[in-house]
């Protein structure tokens, strides 16, 4: 897996493993959100800080929703690309959009809503003050919003 940019999102290339598909040989529905937090994971990094360093600050990204439309399905062994972008930061939480590629071709999109929370509190709360500069030079604008599929 090789991770690159994409204006200020990441893309995240990954193989199609055989355990990711399902009886008819193609990718299962369930492996989709797996591989949005790949690309998650990543993006995450670029505000400077891993996202297992976020959490040793003592906080979390809830995910409060998840979308996922499916266009076309993967197979085992192809590459598939994962993008993610994130579309939107509010004082609370984050809105990530993700885009599935094959040569190209767009397999799937979809976004998640995450929630601060303080874990020690276990209660949500707003963007540590060390982390709002770093995600907030992620967001993408309108333009490049767009291309990434809907948000």
């Amino acid at each position: 897996m090789n991770p690159g940019e994409s204006q200020l999102g990441v893309r995240v290339e990954l193989e199609v493993r055989y355990a990711e598909t399902d009886a008819m040989g193609i990718v299962h529905h369930s492996r989709y959100l797996p591989w949005f937090e790949i690309a998650r994971t990543h993006l995450c990094s670029r505000c400077g800080y891993h996202y297992a360093e976020i959490e040793a600050m003592g906080f979390q990204l809830m995910v409060t929703k998840a979308e996922l439309t499916y266009r076309q399905g993967a197979r085992y062994g192809e590459m598939v690309t994962v993008e993610c972008h994130l579309v939107r930061q509010a004082s609370r939480g984050l809105r990530f959009a993700y885009r599935v590629l094959r040569d190209g071709k767009t397999l799937a999109t979809g976004a998640t809503e995450h929630i601060w929370v303080d874990v020690k509190k276990g209660r949500p709360c707003r963007t540590p003050e060390k982390l709002k500069e770093g995600f907030a030079r992620l967001v993408v604008s309108g333009k490049a919003r767009a291309a990434s599929g809907p948000a």
